[in-house]
């Protein structure tokens, strides 16, 4: 391998390394920007593990989005580099917004600044972490072919509105109340749900993946796919709860134990059976 070729693949591979830094520090700036607390003193002075929690979300939700457009097709490496930069800037907004429909929709019951500075509630964090991934899948999923920003912004709106939904049909179909859970900073039921959304933010991200075709084409196939989320993990949910663990209760580990492991465990399984679901349908 001669020198020419050499730097043909260590130059952009260089330049996108120290992109992605950028964006990396323009995501951080922007969710000081959007929050009412201070994030270096949240994590440096009073250690707080619910905000790392929400952080570790949301910075791998900017690298799903970053790699997206990375996959893309190549029209020369200064294009490549404004695309990737605008598109993952964009991103970085909707994710943003998407803590916006958290705090107002999905965990609507309370105040998630509250919960995540006051009283340090690991459960609101790893909920919000969960929140920023499966957006993160919808969003990079969107992008991941020819489109139009248009296209980009109605399935990212999709995306929330699915995962609203999807919360209340968890909350009616769990055997326990998520809401006083959490209020209870209940990590394992948290961790559990958390899960769940990550599972349904793949279900859905393998439906807006590739190219724009047509709206109603791409709107069907969206709402095929919520919809087999809608009533497959919730299925799942039910099936699993005393079939994991023979004699044992999944669902009384985690409300009467506040058992982690169990709540690792309904996670790991629905995040699993999504993946291979996405490769059947």
């Amino acid at each position: 391998m001669d020198f020419v070729n050499v730097s043909e693949i260590l130059l952009p591979a260089v330049v996108y390394l120290v992109l992605f830094a950028v964006i990396f520090l323009a995501a951080k700036w922007a969710k000081d920007l959007f929050t009412s607390y201070s994030l270096n003193q949240e994590l440096a002075d009073h250690n707080n593990a619910s905000i790392a929690l929400t952080m570790s979300g949301y910075y791998i939700a900017v690298a799903l989005i970053f790699v997206s457009q990375l996959a893309g097709p190549s029209y020369g490496l200064t294009q490549d580099i404004l695309l990737v930069g605008g598109y993952s800037v964009l991103g970085i907004l909707l994710l943003n917004l998407s803590r916006w429909v958290n705090d107002k929709a999905i965990l609507r019951t309370f105040c998630n600044i509250e919960k995540l500075t006051k009283e340090q509630n690991n459960g609101v964090g790893a909920i919000q972490f969960g929140v920023y991934l499966a957006t993160g899948l919808v969003v990079s999923g969107a992008l991941s072919g020819q489109g139009s920003v248009l296209t980009f912004f109605i399935f990212f709106l999709l995306g929330q509105l699915s995962l609203v939904a999807f919360t209340i049909i968890y909350n009616l179909v769990a055997p326990y109340d998520l809401y006083a859970e959490l209020e209870k900073n209940n990590f394992a039921a948290a961790v559990g749900f958390s899960g769940a959304l990550i599972g349904l933010g793949i279900i859905v991200k393998n439906s807006v993946t590739g190219d724009f075709v047509a709206w109603d084409t791409d709107l069907m196939s969206f709402a095929g796919s919520a919809v087999l989320g809608f009533i497959f993990l919730p299925l799942l949910l039910r099936l699993v709860d005393r079939l994991v663990i023979p004699g044992k209760s999944l669902s009384h580990e985690i409300t009467h134990d506040q058992s982690v492991a169990a709540g690792l465990l309904v996670a790991s399984i629905v995040i699993s059976f999504s993946l291979v679901l996405v490769q059947l349908f």
